[in-house]
């Protein structure tokens, strides 16, 4: 290991030009990263003092197909970004970390059973990480930090998870020479969220965060999700993503989703399931009436969307696996198709005057034409829509885009081959 000045003196003669351009996917973005760690690097020395240290990345996420499936048992395509979070680390007796200003309370190695009062807190998902590793049987141990994360909170590309399953990466390569398999990192910070944190979740964020690259889970097995790694080079497809904030809101957007769920449940009851992975489809259009009367139009609406867009996933895999881009397009064109018209989570129900993600859709088919296709972005009714845009129109796309929502609202993403990562 390398002390603080030595690792600041490595990236200033351009040792780790290599391993960022491996990250970042841009030499445009080199200078930006080398500055950001140094910075990183240097608040750490200001909190701990010139240690030994290790750092490691962990990236965000964005959901590529599979909108609102997963709750259902549904399948779906995800990829790591090149948006990502580090931390700069060093062995401790307890888990002291500061976090972009933010100081988390110390969280002691003894002491890792559940707290109520730490709902919802970082605190939370520290101890439920920890804690679970231990239970199966991994080494733990303390450590002291500084986190700082360019992946947007809110924006649906997971700043949550990727701060789990940095937890889980951390614990990883200070105390198990990193042989902790990711998709066990990513279980456990689904764990974490769920026991700990006391919020839901399923598995997508943290696995795609996680392992790296594209992946596709299959949720039919609910205790053992099914997680593939996609062998494919994205960059050899011309194609950017790009996420534009349409400056919604997402205040009060909770019985939004919980509907959502509870209707395609609702559908599935009347076959006598808990869910619609398990309806048979051919069975649900024979006895589409008694579904209309005992469920309601939108309730059945949304069950078509989820046969759809199950079966969309596994297209998408085959186009991805073959570099057909003309039927990748075509898929996340669909899917985007089937959410506004059928899932219905473009905008919230009755409202007149806010519909941004139904007017950035509109406007972004206008901007690209052939350039590319448009879609919602992760659980949906405000803020982000996807942007599938081929890499010699993505300046005009963010230029023309930005006009309407505002200077930034525009992110450019690659996708990234490494998912949770040691960068030294």
């Amino acid at each position: 290991m390398l002390k603080v000045k030595e690792v600041i003196n490595l990236i200033r003669n351009d040792k780790l030009n290599n391993d960022f351009l491996k990250l970042y996917k841009d030499e445009e973005k080199i200078k930006e990263q080398k500055e950001r760690y140094i910075g990183a690097l240097e608040k750490f020395e200001s909190l701990y003092g010139n240690e030994e240290v290790e750092i490691y990345s962990v990236p965000g996420r964005t959901e590529v197909l599979g909108n609102h499936t997963d709750h259902q048992l549904g399948r779906v395509v995800a990829a790591a970004i090149n948006l990502d979070m580090i931390a700069v680390v060093s062995k401790s007796e307890n888990i002291n970390i500061v976090s972009d200003e933010q100081v988390i309370e110390e969280i002691r190695i003894d002491d890792l059973d559940k707290k109520e009062n730490e709902e919802e807190t970082s605190e939370s998902l520290i101890r439920g990480v920890t804690s679970r590793l231990k239970d199966l049987g991994y080494k733990i141990g303390g450590f002291k930090g500084y986190f700082t994360s360019d992946v947007l909170i809110g924006s649906g590309l997971s700043s949550s998870a990727a701060f789990e399953v940095m937890i889980g990466a951390i614990l990883s390569g200070l105390y198990n020479n990193m042989t902790i398999p990711p998709v066990e990192i990513a279980k456990v910070g689904q764990y974490a969220e769920t026991v700990y944190f006391g919020k839901a979740s399923g598995l997508m964020d943290q696995c795609a965060c996680s392992i790296g690259n594209l992946i596709t889970i299959d949720f039919k097995d609910i205790n053992n999700p099914l997680v593939e790694h996609l062998d494919v080079d994205f960059s050899k497809l011309n194609l950017s993503i790009c996420i534009v904030d349409t400056k919604g809101s997402h205040a009060d957007l909770s019985n939004e989703y919980t509907m959502i769920s509870g209707e395609m449940k609702k559908v599935a009851n009347v076959f006598n399931q808990d869910y619609l992975r398990m309806v048979n489809e051919e069975e649900f259009f024979k006895n589409i009436t008694t579904v209309l009367e005992k469920c309601g139009d939108r309730a059945t609406l949304r069950a078509i969307h989820f046969f759809n867009e199950n079966r969309r996933v596994g297209e998408m895999v085959a186009a991805l696996e073959n570099y057909n881009l003309e039927e990748i397009e075509k898929l996340v064109s669909n899917s985007g198709d089937s959410s506004f018209k059928y899932l219905q989570n473009i905008y919230k129900g009755g409202s007149i005057k806010s519909q941004e993600v139904a007017v950035g859709l509109a406007l972004s088919e206008k901007i690209l034409g052939t350039n590319g296709v448009c879609r919602v972005h992760g659980g949906g009714f405000a803020g982000t829509i996807q942007i599938f845009v081929n890499n010699e129109f993505v300046n005009e796309y963010k230029e023309s885009i930005e006009k309407v929502f505002g200077k930034g609202s525009c992110y450019v993403l690659k996708i990234r081959e490494d998912g949770a990562t040691k960068v030294l």
